[in-house]
């Protein structure tokens, strides 16, 4: 046991010597800390507004479902159908969403079949009205001629008559009696007929007239029937990218498609051009004052992070909006953004933001802007030299967020630190 105890204590003694000696070793060496550095190198600072909006095409067409136009009476048309089914608007054919047409391509067919049918109609009904006015017109000539032949008849009645009374004093009393009550009764007739001349005159010519004026109502609706089976079929005005619309179907809200019935003037598909694109964005009405036509952007798209287009700034609001999400009396001025070079992933409705550059400096030295101090009014940054950090004074340009511009003070590759040594 004695024995045992011996050893214990020398290897504690061990451990312990071997502790000191190793803490004596590393007791005239300071710790070594890592200062992150960077290179300074050239290139451009650029200070800008940033903005978010929508992409929209800046050329578009919106095509509306046709209107019928007509009377939904059914006056003066043929036909034994329901004029009703006239005004009803089938989808029978559509063009594919996303397909590229060109201009007078055929985007959509409306059924054309109520239309034709109406269109017939009319036609027909405009024919037989033309020949019931030329049956009329001759009907009321030969009217017009017996009523004149009466006339003249009524006159010879009455003629005849004056000569039987000139024989009165030969007559017997009674005689001449009669012949005087018939000489008034013929001159009665006649002057009764000679004014209804004038009427019957008017009476044919207001017939005429109304049988002319159906005929050209019937004139009138067949051309607008003409023009309404036009209509069911609708071309692109521009060449673009078809884009459909939305409708509410068995109370869901769904694209459109075919077989559906849609109203009158309903928009149901949109062309848009590919080839020019603007962002649709806001921007604070602090910021707004610094905005420029003309300024360049960088527009990006949060589809796609990697995509960075350039832009130039056409259009600044003249009023502020204010938005449900913020104080009211924080307003936001719309801006838009015209997209400058095509890209085939760029399509309306995108989400995006624009950088809008409000100056710039190019062609000098870039140093993030951590690594750039400022004590009593003057900057400086610490270089990394051979014997140590030194201390450099710098002259400063333009500033963005991120990154500030070196105009004197540092040459191109030196090294300089991210934070104070």
């Amino acid at each position: 046991m004695l024995i045992w105890g011996i050893l214990a204590v020398v290897a504690v003694l061990a451990v312990t010597a071997g502790v000191y000696w190793r803490w004596q070793a590393g007791a005239g060496t300071a710790p070594v800390i890592a200062v992150p550095t960077v290179s300074a190198q050239p290139g451009a600072v650029d200070f800008t507004v940033r903005v978010s909006g929508s992409v929209v095409a800046k050329n578009y067409a919106t095509l509306l479902a046709p209107r019928i136009i007509g009377s939904r009476s059914g006056l003066n048309r043929g036909g034994n159908v329901s004029y009703g089914n006239d005004f009803v608007l089938t989808l029978l054919h559509l063009a594919q969403a996303g397909a590229r047409v060109k201009k007078g391509d055929v985007v959509g067919q409306f059924d054309p079949q109520y239309q034709q049918l109406r269109y017939d109609d009319y036609k027909d009904a405009t024919i037989q009205l033309e020949h019931s006015t030329r049956k009329l017109v001759t009907n009321l000539a030969a009217n017009m001629e017996a009523h004149d032949q009466t006339v003249r008849s009524a006159k010879a009645d009455w003629d005849k008559a004056v000569l039987d009374l000139q024989t009165a004093p030969i007559r017997s009393q009674i005689d001449a009696e009669k012949y005087k009550l018939m000489v008034e009764q013929t001159q009665a007739i006649y002057k009764q007929l000679v004014y209804e001349s004038s009427l019957v005159e008017e009476s044919q010519a207001a017939a005429i007239r109304i049988s002319e004026l159906n005929r050209e109502q019937s004139k009138i609706e067949l051309d607008r029937a003409e023009q309404n089976v036009k209509r069911m079929t609708v071309r692109s005005p521009i060449d673009g990218v078809v884009v459909m619309a939305s409708i509410v179907r068995n109370g869901e809200y769904g694209q459109i498609r075919e077989g559906d019935q849609v109203n009158a003037g309903q928009p149901f598909v949109t062309i848009v051009d590919p080839s020019a694109m603007v962002l649709n964005a806001s921007v604070n009405q602090v910021d707004a004052g610094k905005l420029r036509l003309g300024m360049k952007a960088t527009v990006r798209l949060d589809a796609y992070p990697g995509v960075e287009l350039p832009g130039t700034l056409i259009g600044v609001g003249a009023m502020s909006r204010t938005s449900v999400f913020r104080a009211s009396y924080v307003g936001a001025i719309p801006v838009r953004v015209r997209i400058d070079k095509s890209d085939p992933r760029l399509i309306p409705d995108l989400t995006g933001s624009a950088a809008i550059i409000l100056a710039s400096e190019r062609d000098t030295l870039v140093l993030p802007r951590s690594a750039v101090f400022e004590e009593a009014g003057e900057s400086f940054v610490y270089v990394q030299t051979p014997t140590g950090w030194e201390r450099r004074k710098v002259e400063p340009g333009l500033a963005s967020f991120t990154a500030e511009a070196i105009r004197s003070g540092l040459q191109k590759g030196e090294k300089v630190a991210l934070q104070r040594p």
